[in-house]
């Protein structure tokens, strides 16, 4: 009983250090989309944050969400008329609302009318401009029923905090599919007017 127990512990923090490396190793040098924070809710793990603009390349998905993403990521492997290959970004985004969609940010070195031309007609690109968004973040595997739960109790908190939607949600995941449950970081991300969480936030400093 004795040697069982230390087997478990022990294995339990080899289990612990290879999760941080994985971690560490797949985090260090993918590029994020730049923001900055306008106000934060940290008990609620909820942002306001000022986005600037970027390129986005944009597919349809089709029944399976692995699709979408085999799409894009052939593009970014080199599938492309240069036979260029293009760093990984984070995150994934996906659409939770209306047409199914997947997104990746190109890298910010690269213009609109810079990009290598997809050799897959699926592939489209996209400039978003800067925006304002509400954002609320959580660990675990993002199953459609745990993002809408999130989205819901975003939404619920915007509306409570006076802070008007102005957009529709998208699930956003950071992490690739072997990282541990625990250390996975997902995000829903919606825009919201820019002047009520202005106005919001300066209340809540003169308060």
């Amino acid at each position: 009983m004795q040697r069982c127990r230390k087997g478990s512990v022990f294995g339990a923090k080899i289990v612990w250090i290879l999760s941080i490396l994985c971690a560490a190793m797949t985090a260090h040098g993918i590029e994020e989309p730049a923001f900055t924070v306008q106000q934060s809710w940290e008990q609620e793990k909820i942002e306001i944050r000022d986005y600037a603009p970027r390129v986005m390349a944009v597919t349809e998905m089709a029944e399976r969400e692995n699709d979408g993403f085999r799409v894009l990521a052939g593009y970014i492997f080199g599938g492309n008329a240069r036979e260029q290959e293009i760093a990984m970004t984070a995150p994934v985004q996906q659409t939770m609302s209306g047409p199914a969609e997947m997104a990746f940010m190109m890298p910010s070195e690269y213009a609109f009318d810079a990009l290598p031309e997809p050799n897959d007609k699926r592939v489209a690109f996209r400039q978003a401009p800067a925006y304002t968004a509400a954002v609320i973040r959580f660990s675990g595997w993002a199953t459609a029923e745990k993002a809408d739960e999130h989205w819901q109790k975003l939404r619920g908190f915007l509306i409570s905090e006076g802070i008007e939607i102005a957009g529709e949600p998208t699930l956003n995941q950071y992490n690739p599919p072997w990282t541990l449950p625990f250390l996975r970081r997902n995000e829903i991300i919606v825009p919201v007017k820019g002047d009520s969480a202005a106005e919001e936030s300066s209340e809540a400093e003169l308060s």
